[in-house]
């Protein structure tokens, strides 16, 4: 994974590039309006895959060790803060990824520091056991969550995209009362919080795109898991699987202790866990977001609960709300920036 080389390779230097949040700009930050070539859930979906480029000085790399002898590669960004935010990526992302990079040069300008971090089997390094990861890997995240508690910080706040969304808010209503007092906010964009309604919306053949690029990658990784364990992995015939369901039922679901695919979405989706969440989270989730089912939009108390606020653009795509500005923030870095600042203040 390739980071390209920038002048905020500076210790600190991140002070140099403009503030995601201008002064003034709070109140229009609810609101979300692109270009109008831009009013395509598609295009906005792919546009930043093919387009963006991130600039941020490099990383520090970490390791560390889990309970059942794998391991999770970490990236540090540290300006000195005693304010830290984790970054959690999408399916098939990795922790160097635009829209990570993109939110991570947002925060540490406005004096956090940030700890993007890569699921098992992501970021270029295959993991050591079995399982890969989930919508659900809910104990992974917590124990990212507890090294970096153990770096004396005084607040922390969580922000997910799409499969990371889920599992941020997943966590938090997990965690419910039990939420350690130093967590103070969460931003989630492009959640899949509904995983059955998502796999059939991704199912659809206007959809086939995304799925193929998808199944492309996870067939690599499976290949991969079938050669170290040819006796819990199969890939023979995984040319015919052609929806979620298919991949969920044969690999996702058996690997990770689930009955079937239906069992692991309803087990692993942050939906009925959302009123369970005892900090201010805010969910954004645009409606023409290609991956998304209408139960991902909850707008009642019921499902929502005290603390998570849902804002659903008009327009945004999947991981997308591109903005093009002359100092390079999108829309959502904007927005995450300035909720969470608002939490952590």
């Amino acid at each position: 994974m390739a980071v390209i080389d920038d002048p905020l390779a500076m210790p600190h230097g991140y002070a140099t590039v403009p503030h995601p949040v201008p002064a003034g700009s709070q109140a229009r930050l609810q609101h979300y309006r692109p270009p109008g070539w831009l009013r395509s859930g598609h295009l906005q979906s792919v546009w930043p895959t093919l387009f963006r480029r991130v600039a941020l000085a490099p990383p520090q790399a970490e390791v560390i060790a889990t309970a059942d002898d794998d391991e999770l590669h970490l990236d540090w960004y540290r300006t000195g803060s005693r304010r830290l935010a984790i970054l959690s990526h999408g399916l098939e992302g990795h922790s160097r990824r635009p829209y990570i990079l993109g939110l991570a040069r947002g925060l540490l300008r406005s004096g956090w520091d940030v700890l993007a971090w890569n699921f098992r089997s992501c970021g270029g390094v295959m993991n050591r056991q079995p399982r890969f990861y989930h919508s659900g890997a809910t104990v992974d995240l917590a124990r990212v969550v507890d090294v970096a508690l153990e770096q004396d910080y005084q607040q922390v706040s969580l922000a997910g995209f799409s499969m990371g969304g889920n599992l941020t808010l997943l966590y938090l209503g997990q965690q419910g009362e039990q939420v350690d007092p130093r967590i103070c906010g969460a931003v989630a964009f492009s959640v899949p919080c509904d995983l059955a309604g998502s796999a059939a919306e991704l199912a659809k053949p206007s959809r086939r795109i995304y799925m193929q690029r998808f199944l492309k990658d996870l067939e690599g990784k499976m290949e991969e898991k079938a050669a170290r364990f040819p006796e819990l992995i199969d890939t023979r015939g995984f040319d015919q699987i052609r929806t979620f369901r298919q991949f969920d039922d044969r690999y996702t679901a058996p690997l990770h202790g689930f009955r079937d695919a239906e069992d692991y979405w309803a087990q692993c989706s942050s939906l009925g866990r959302l009123k369970d969440i005892r900090v201010p989270a805010l969910l954004v989730n645009a409606q023409d977001d290609p991956f998304l089912s209408a139960d991902c939009f909850p707008r009642s108390s019921s499902l929502l609960g005290d603390c998570v606020t849902l804002e659903a653009p008009r327009w945004g795509g999947h991981v997308g709300f591109v903005e093009h500005a002359r100092d390079g923030y999108y829309w959502s870095e904007r927005r995450a920036v300035a909720f969470l600042e608002q939490q952590a203040s």
